[in-house]
């Protein structure tokens, strides 16, 4: 990643290893037939590093604040679209992973169900959407380093709510994942939880 490539909305010194780290525990969490099919990656960022990163047969990513003049790659289709206001522009059973890296908790808690539902309906039969999200324990130590100019203000300042496991469980569950095919885990230190929810 080139140094002067923001992969998020502000700055802070630890951005660029911080989306290196969600990126690679994504990465780990994806089987190798899926990587044969299409990816859908909402909340990509300004910068979609994890796209850039991924291997896969087609790639697809959506976010409201895309600088479309970054991006070289005419491997990755880009749509400008805000989940929270808009539906996918995609047909039903279209992809064989969705990721929603870090984005979870900048949804609001009314719309947060909607937004599950959409990416439950584009996702292929036997597809899996993986959803990473701060620990709640986490909160204060992340407003902290946002201060210090160690991660984006913009971000952190935008995060609508700090769910436990076991309610983040209970709202993919209330969107039509069954909670046997759930399943989850920590990774950085435990300061953020990770997702697999399987169609």
């Amino acid at each position: 990643m080139k140094s002067n490539t923001n992969v998020t909305r502000g700055s802070g010194l630890l951005e660029g290893l911080l989306a290196k780290k969600r990126s690679a525990k994504a990465n780990s969490l994806i089987k190798d037939f899926h990587r044969k099919g299409r990816i859908l990656d909402i909340g990509c960022g300004s910068y979609p590093y994890f796209l850039m990163t991924v291997d896969f047969k087609e790639k697809y990513g959506v976010d409201p604040v895309l600088d479309m003049s970054k991006i070289k790659n005419g491997k990755i289709i880009l749509k400008k679209l805000d989940v929270t206001e808009q539906k996918l522009p995609f047909a039903d059973n279209n992809f064989d992973v969705i990721t929603m890296l870090a984005v979870f908790e900048h949804i609001d808690g009314k719309k947060i169900i909607g937004v599950l539902r959409e990416i439950r309906r584009t996702l292929k039969k036997g597809g899996v959407f993986v959803l990473t999200t701060p620990s709640p324990w986490a909160d204060g130590l992340l407003h902290l380093m946002a201060k210090m100019s160690l991660i984006s203000k913009e971000e952190i300042h935008e995060h609508k709510h700090n769910h436990q496991k076991s309610k983040v469980i209970n709202i993919l569950r209330d969107a039509g994942f069954k909670k046997g095919d759930v399943k989850s885990g920590f990774f950085e230190i435990y300061m953020n939880m990770w997702f697999v929810a399987l169609k």
